[in-house]
């Protein structure tokens, strides 16, 4: 997707959770059965920030132009805008302190889930690195396997040289 593409999609997605949000929050009985539209917030705003960052096939006058870099920073502001807002209904609905811990909750589980991918590719490069050791194990067997047949068809042949002479 384009970076414009992106960001108007992201902006689109942060605007149709909050109004999501605004229109049941106050029937809500428990954060859960808006949990979803507030993870589609946080998409949104994340796809906004990355349309921002992303700039490859771009011009330069595409990337620095006044008009991108005033839409990249009113886009980014209507977003954090919106969150601040369901941040405020949010604990405002379930007392204070709630949002707060739902983006202590949220920050937690993103480390995590790096924490995992990290362990993910070390697992994976010990297994690579496994592998390769045991080939070159390997090969160093076969080439000695390799040599002792050759030093053994070689008596061979000198011995069966003197025997024949």
């Amino acid at each position: 997707m384009e970076p414009i593409t992106t960001a108007l999609a992201g902006i689109a997605l942060v605007k149709q959770s909050v109004d999501f949000i605004k229109s049941n929050i106050s029937t809500a009985q428990d954060i859960g059965q808006i949990a979803g539209q507030i993870d589609a917030m946080f998409t949104g705003q994340k796809q906004v920030q990355e349309a921002s960052n992303k700039k490859t096939g771009m011009g330069l006058a595409d990337q620095f132009g006044v008009q991108s870099v005033a839409k990249e920073m009113i886009d980014a502001r209507l977003a954090a805008e919106q969150v601040a807002e369901v941040a405020r209904m949010v604990d405002f609905r379930f007392g204070h302190g709630t949002w707060a811990a739902i983006l202590a909750e949220r920050q937690k589980r993103i480390q995590q889930a790096k924490e995992a991918r990290a362990a993910q590719r070390k697992m994976e490069r010990e297994r690579t690195q496994e592998m390769i050791e045991n080939f070159k194990i390997g090969a160093i067997a076969v080439g000695l396997v390799v040599v002792i047949i050759g030093l053994f068809i070689g008596v061979l042949t000198a011995t069966a040289g003197v025997i024949v002479k």
